[in-house]
Order: C-alpha cells, then sequence, then structure tokens
C-alpha cells in the first residue's frame, strides 16, 4: 500500500500515478478504491454488463473502421466490423443480444454518414500523459481530430442519455486527455467533443487554462484522500474503516457487489442488462415476453 503515497520522508515528492477511473472510483466509493487497486488478490467481481458490450463493441467497430484502408471505410464495412466483435455477454438472452446488435449497426451507420472518411485521425486509442506537481496523470483517448490549427479530444459515448455541454465541462476525464494530448503531442489543444451515437449528437466544451486548473485541483485533492487513507491502514487502522464504503443506488451495479455487505444491504442487485434503454423492454412487452 505504501506505493500510494504522495511523499516519503527524506525523499523527492513521488508522483501519484493517476488515471480518471482511479480518481473517480475513491471519489465515488472508497471501499470499491480498495478492492480494485489495492486488495490483492483483488475480490471476485460480479458479472459484466450488457450496457458495456455494447459500448465496447462500438468503440471497437470505428477503430477498426478508422485503421481499415480508405477504400474499405464504409457504413457496411462498419456494420460487419461491428458483427465481428459482438459478444453475447450480459444480455438476457440470444433475442436481446441480437435486438442491440442491429441497433448499435444503425448507430454506426447513421454516425459515420455525418463522418468524412479522408480525415484521418491524428490518434486512436491514443495514451496519453501529462504530470503536476503531484499527479502523473495518463489516460487513453478514443480519437484525436485536427481542427485547424488545433488538437480536439473526441470521446465517444452510447449510453441511454445524450451528452450534454456541462457533462463535456465537467468530466475529468476529458480535462486529463486535454492535458496529456498538449505534453504528449505538444500541439494546442482545448476542444473536448462527446460524440453521442444513439442520439447522433455532439457536446462540446472549449477548455481555458481556468478549468484546467480547477479540474487538476480536485484530482490533487482526490489524491491526497487517498495517501490519508493508505497512511491510515499503515498506521494499523483497520482497511475498513480506513476506505469506508459510500452506500447508495450504485451498490446494485457495482462491479464489487458480490464482496461488500455494506453495498449487498444497501440496495438491491440490478439486472446484467439493466441499464439498456428502457425502450428495448418495451419491445419485449410487445413480443410478449
Amino acid at each position: 500500500m505504501g506505493g500510494e503515497q504522495l511523499e516519503m520522508p527524506g525523499m523527492p515528492r513521488r508522483l501519484f500515478p493517476a488515471t480518471p477511473s482511479k480518481l473517480a472510483t475513491f471519489a465515488d466509493c472508497p471501499r470499491r478504491y480498495r478492492y480494485a487497486y489495492v486488495d490483492r488478490p483483488t475480490p471476485p467481481k460480479g458479472p459484466p454488463w450488457a450496457h458495456n458490450t455494447v459500448g465496447s463493441a462500438v468503440h471497437a467497430a470505428l477503430r477498426s473502421w478508422w485503421d481499415a484502408p480508405r477504400d474499405r471505410r464504409t457504413a457496411a464495412a462498419a456494420r460487419q466490423l461491428l458483427y465481428g466483435v459482438w459478444s453475447d455477454t450480459g444480455f438476457r438472452d440470444a433475442g436481446q443480444s441480437a435486438r442491440w446488435r442491429a441497433r448499435a449497426a444503425g448507430w454506426l451507420t447513421d454516425y459515420l454518414a455525418t463522418v468524412d472518411p479522408d480525415d484521418e485521425p491524428v490518434g486512436l486509442e491514443r495514451q496519453v500523459a501529462a504530470t503536476t506537481p503531484v499527479l502523473a496523470l495518463s489516460g487513453r483517448v478514443d480519437r484525436i481530430d485536427q481542427r485547424g490549427d488545433e488538437l480536439v479530444v473526441v470521446d465517444y459515448k452510447t449510453g441511454r442519455v445524450p451528452s450534454t455541454e456541462d457533462e463535456a465541462r465537467g468530466s475529468p476525464a476529458l480535462a486529463f486527455y486535454v492535458l496529456g494530448v498538449q505534453r504528449t503531442l505538444r500541439r494546442p489543444c482545448r476542444r473536448v467533443e462527446l460524440h453521442h451515437l444513439p442520439s447522433g449528437t455532439v457536446a462540446a466544451f472549449e477548455h481555458t487554462e481556468r478549468s484546467l486548473a480547477n479540474h487538476v485541483r480536485r484530482a490533487e485533492d482526490v489524491a491526497a484522500d487517498i495517501a490519508t487513507a493508505t497512511q491510515r491502514v499503515e498506521d494499523g487502522v483497520h482497511p475498513d474503516e480506513a476506505f469506508p464504503t459510500v452506500t447508495g443506488r450504485q451498490c446494485g451495479w457495482c462491479d464489487f457487489r458480490p464482496s461488500c455487505p455494506a453495498g449487498q444491504a444497501a440496495t438491491p442487485a440490478r439486472e446484467t442488462w439493466s441499464f439498456l434503454p428502457a425502450d428495448d423492454d418495451a419491445d419485449d412487452d410487445a413480443a410478449g415476453r
């Protein structure tokens, strides 16, 4: 656990290795952070989720579409790429999976109709990194575009609700990606875009030095809290006390629910397909399911 300390006596300050998901996990629930990043072996996780299967397949298809030769960047090719990586994981049954595969293929067709296949991205699933006086930030960007003299961070979304400007502005991950692109590619970058494929909408925000600094400050505060919790355990505090559970509705879909009695008591478990949009349930009702 000592590897999470920000500073050790008599040594230069050690930067805290931070990814967007790592910091978000602790901010949401310190116990979940402990299960994911501290306890070894890692406690057993619950079953995978259907909405994650959808998102992963769409992301993989888009990456492969851009990687393909120019003459193969067609809507039909995108659908085939999606079919090639599709999985039934997390769905209620094969019929539900097949309906969602068709729906996701439609998203790709509509989305790529708005994309110029000749406009080569600067990066695809590009690993970027940056440092602050406290943090060693890193993350993987879905796509980096060139727009005029600047680079743009593009993040694909496949969730229920269309993305908003508030989401683009408030996302720590997107802010970290901007910092990482600036540092890694040595090019100007301020704009972030959330491309929501189900609705075909784009939510964007132009970061400033101030907005980025605010995100960094909050991230450094979270890292300090992690270091404090870690130090408390080393000082003899029970890990359950140092990394308390934050209970709520989120316990119904936490990956570590099987290992967390507090989470199990807080809320019922959710079905692994329950975060697919509600109109799928309506389809099922119409079919007599």
